[in-house]
C-alpha cells in the first residue's frame, strides 16, 4: 500500500480510481439515479423528472448521504431541420401522458411516454411504426448538427458542482440504443437481421458522428470524463455476437478519440458482462459498471473480473441492490463490501459502488452501512 496520502475531495477520489492512482480512500459511489434523489430533494416522480435537474438532485442526494458519486449532463442539441411539438396531460389518478410530435421534411413521427408520480417514465409508443415508411424522417432527426450544440448549460452545471463529486459529460449510447431506440427491442433487433445491410452505412455513419461529438465535448465543455450509456446494448439483451460486431466499435472509437484529449470515458453496461468482459477490458474505456451480481447479472467471481481487467479499467459496482441492499441486514452489506474491498487488494483501480440504481425502498440504515463500511475497510494508507 502507499504511503498516507493527503485528504481528497469526492471527486478527486473518483477520478483517481479512474486513473488508477491511490488516493486517501477508496471511493464510494452508490447508483442514486431516481428513486432516492427524488426521497431526498422531496418530489414525486413526475416533479423530479421535469422540473428538477437531475446533476442538481444527484450533488444534494450525496451530500445527504457524505459519499461520492457520478451523474451526467449534457450539451443542448438543437436541430433546425426538426419541429418539434408536445402536449402533456393527466390521465388518470397521478398519471400523465406526454405525447410528442417530430415534423421533418420526410414526415411526422409521434411519440408518447406514461409519467407516474411514484415510477419513472416509460415509454408506450416509439416514433418510427414501419421502418420503410419513416426512415428518412428518423434519420433527419437522429443526427442533430454538432456544429450548433450549446454546452452552456452543461458547463454551468460542471462549475456548480466543482469537487462534490464527478459530473460527467454524456456523449451518447451505444449503437444498438441508439437504432433501438426509435424502434423497441425486439423490432431493433429484426431491423439488425432484415436491413443488414443498409445498418452497416448507418454504423460507419453513426462511429464518425461519435467521433466527431466526443471532439467536439473535449472542445467545448469543461474538463470531465465522457459517459457512454446503456439500455439495451448488452449480452443480457442482445448476445455477445451482436454486441461485440455492433457496439464494441463504437465504445473503441469513442475512447480513442477522448484519449486523444486527454479525457477519460466512462462505460455504463448493464446485466450479465462476463461473455464480453475480455472485449471490454481492452476497449479503452478507463471505468465500466456496475458489476452486476445474479439473477440481473453474471458476476460471481470478482478474482476473474480483476483478472481480466488487468489493471486497464477501473470496476465500479457489485454490491447487490436488492438481495443485499433492500433485503438484507446492515451486517450482510458490509460483509459484501469487505468481500469486493478483498477481491481488489492492492489494486487502486476500484469503486464500490453498486449493481446498477439503488431502489426506493431500500433501507437507509443499509445505504449508510454500505458507506459506512467502505469508509472503514478502504483506507489506503
Amino acid at each position: 500500500m502507499p504511503h498516507p496520502i493527503s485528504p481528497c475531495t469526492p471527486r478527486q477520489r473518483m477520478v483517481n480510481a479512474y486513473r488508477g492512482a491511490w488516493s486517501d480512500m477508496r471511493p464510494c459511489a452508490p447508483e442514486f439515479w431516481y428513486y432516492v434523489p427524488a426521497r431526498v430533494v422531496g418530489a414525486d416522480m413526475v416533479a423530479f423528472e421535469r422540473e428538477i435537474p437531475l446533476w442538481q438532485a444527484h450533488q444534494r442526494t450525496f451530500a445527504h448521504y457524505r459519499t461520492e458519486g457520478w451523474s451526467i449532463v449534457w450539451p443542448d442539441r438543437p436541430n433546425p431541420a426538426v419541429e418539434t411539438s408536445s402536449t402533456f396531460r393527466r390521465v388518470g389518478e397521478g398519471r400523465y401522458e406526454e405525447t410528442t410530435i417530430a415534423r421533418t421534411r420526410y414526415g411526422d413521427l409521434a411519440s408518447r411516454k406514461l409519467y407516474d408520480v411514484r415510477e419513472p417514465s416509460w415509454v408506450v409508443e416509439r416514433p418510427i411504426k414501419r421502418l420503410d415508411a419513416d426512415w428518412d424522417a428518423w434519420i433527419e432527426t437522429a443526427f442533430p448538427p454538432i456544429a450548433l450544440h450549446d454546452y452552456t448549460r452543461a458547463n454551468r452545471a460542471l462549475a456548480a458542482v466543482g469537487e462534490d463529486y464527478l459530473l460527467e459529460v454524456m456523449v451518447g449510447g451505444m449503437f444498438f440504443d441508439f437504432i433501438a431506440e426509435p424502434l423497441g427491442l425486439e423490432a431493433g433487433i429484426a431491423a439488425l437481421i432484415d436491413y443488414e445491410d443498409r445498418y452497416v452505412r448507418l454504423h460507419q455513419r453513426y462511429i464518425e458522428y461519435m467521433i466527431e461529438e466526443t471532439r467536439a465535448i473535449c472542445e467545448h465543455a469543461a474538463d470531465a470524463p465522457l459517459f457512454i450509456y446503456c439500455a439495451w446494448s448488452c449480452a443480457s439483451l442482445i448476445g455477445p455476437r451482436l454486441w461485440r460486431k455492433w457496439d464494441a466499435p463504437v465504445i473503441e472509437a469513442i475512447a480513442a478519440e477522448a484519449h486523444r484529449h486527454g479525457r477519460l470515458v466512462h462505460l455504463h453496461y448493464h446485466g450479465k458482462c462476463m461473455a464480453n468482459l475480455p472485449d471490454l477490458a481492452v476497449s479503452g474505456v478507463d471505468c465500466i459498471c456496475p458489476f452486476e451480481r445474479p439473477p440481473g447479472g453474471d458476476v460471481t467471481d470478482l478474482a476473474t473480473v480483476r483478472a481480466f481487467l488487468g489493471g486497464r479499467v477501473t470496476m465500479n459496482g457489485n454490491v447487490h441492490t436488492v438481495e443485499t441492499l433492500i433485503r438484507r441486514t446492515p451486517a450482510d452489506v458490509e460483509r459484501e463490501v469487505a468481500e469486493i474491498i478483498g477481491a481488489f487488494a492492492g489494486e487502486p483501480r476500484l469503486i464500490i459502488g453498486t449493481g446498477d440504481q439503488v431502489g426506493g425502498d431500500t433501507p437507509d440504515e443499509n445505504i449508510y452501512a454500505m458507506i459506512e463500511a467502505a469508509r472503514r475497510w478502504g483506507h489506503t494508507s
